[in-house]
């Protein structure tokens, strides 16, 4: 077996490259990490022949820098699997490090979708964060750093799971008026999306704000704290509507770089993936280009961890004996 491991910040999914094999762990880097541990347990239990490894958490801020971000990541992978690759973002597999492999996870896929789906726009929504990336002639032509990215629109730093709400809203729109927000982390994205119903408590998979629950009226009273209120000052048509405007915000700045990206590129053809994969879809449908879907295609669950299997049949396709 040909094992894809995508280590973030906040998850660290793994996928065989059949993609009969899928794994979420929830690993917060910043909050005494077990990837070292972790690691070990998977190389133990499934003893791949190869891994693909692409790598976005070193921009965790327990570390002093990305360089060491990267060492600390690599290390663990290291001390785990004895045959592992790390791919970079002019997509080549690498054994030693260098800054190149830092936040690739978005050139597996990309490079995967390029190669089935031709020219169009890649996007993944996570728990954290939106990629969108321009392929032409089934290569991708986006920005190589996060810092690039998210000056040219081709990375929206906003998620399905984990975004604070006082970073999409500085208002909402209340009966009787418009309410300011608390710039507090009260609630986050994943409140709003459980209340919607868009996601379910088990795909909840980040810790809350409150180290409360996640059922619909821990959600609820999150929401309602946005506002400065409790749940006996406001009604649910009122935290609802809250949740919605969420939605409707993380839409708008996901289509904000959708049509800047489309319009640089004259690209028309969304590739779409990630847990967050609804709000993706609904931006490129307001912008009224043509989806694909790669829950649809290749399933849910491989559309949640498509960077990890994207590497892992790039790990097997390789052509260049690696050494």
């Amino acid at each position: 077996m040909i094992l894809g491991i995508d280590i973030g910040g906040a998850n660290t999914k793994i996928a065989s490259d059949d993609g009969t094999l899928i794994e979420l762990h929830y690993i917060p880097l910043w909050k005494n990490s077990k990837l070292p541990e972790t690691l070990l347990d998977i190389a133990k239990r499934l003893e791949p022949e190869k891994s693909g490894v692409v790598i976005t958490g070193e921009l965790a801020d327990c570390f002093l820098d990305k360089d060491a971000g990267l060492s600390y990541i690599i290390d663990a992978v290291n001390n785990a699997f004895k045959n592992a690759y790390f791919l970079d973002n002019n997509g080549v597999f690498l054994k030693e490090k260098k800054k190149s492999i830092a936040a690739a996870n978005w050139m597996a896929s990309a490079l995967a979708v390029g190669k089935e789906f031709g020219d169009c726009i890649f996007i993944d929504t996570g728990s954290t964060t939106t990629d969108i990336i321009p392929i032409k002639d089934g290569k991708p032509v986006a920005r190589k750093t996060d810092f690039e990215r998210l000056k040219y629109g081709e990375l929206v730093y906003s998620g399905a799971l984990r975004t604070n709400i006082a970073a999409i809203l500085k208002s909402v729109n209340m009966e009787g008026g418009i309410s300011r927000i608390s710039s507090e982390l009260f609630a986050i994205t994943a409140d709003a999306y459980l209340l919607l119903g868009m996601i379910s408590p088990e795909k909840y998979t980040c810790d809350t704000p409150d180290g409360a629950g996640k059922t619909i009226v821990d959600a609820k009273r999150r929401l309602a704290r946005v506002v400065c209120a409790d749940l006996d000052e406001i009604r649910d048509d009122e935290i609802l509507s809250i949740a919605r405007q969420v939605m409707e915000a993380q839409v708008n700045d996901i289509k904000e770089g959708l049509l800047g990206v489309s319009e640089k590129y004259g690209l028309k053809c969304i590739v779409t993936c990630g847990l967050g994969e609804f709000l993706a879809r609904s931006a490129a449908k307001e912008c009224g280009f043509n989806i694909i879907s790669i829950s649809e295609k290749y399933g849910v669950e491989i559309s949640k961890v498509f960077p990890a299997y994207a590497v892992a049949q790039l790990l097997r396709d390789h052509i260049t004996p690696l050494k």
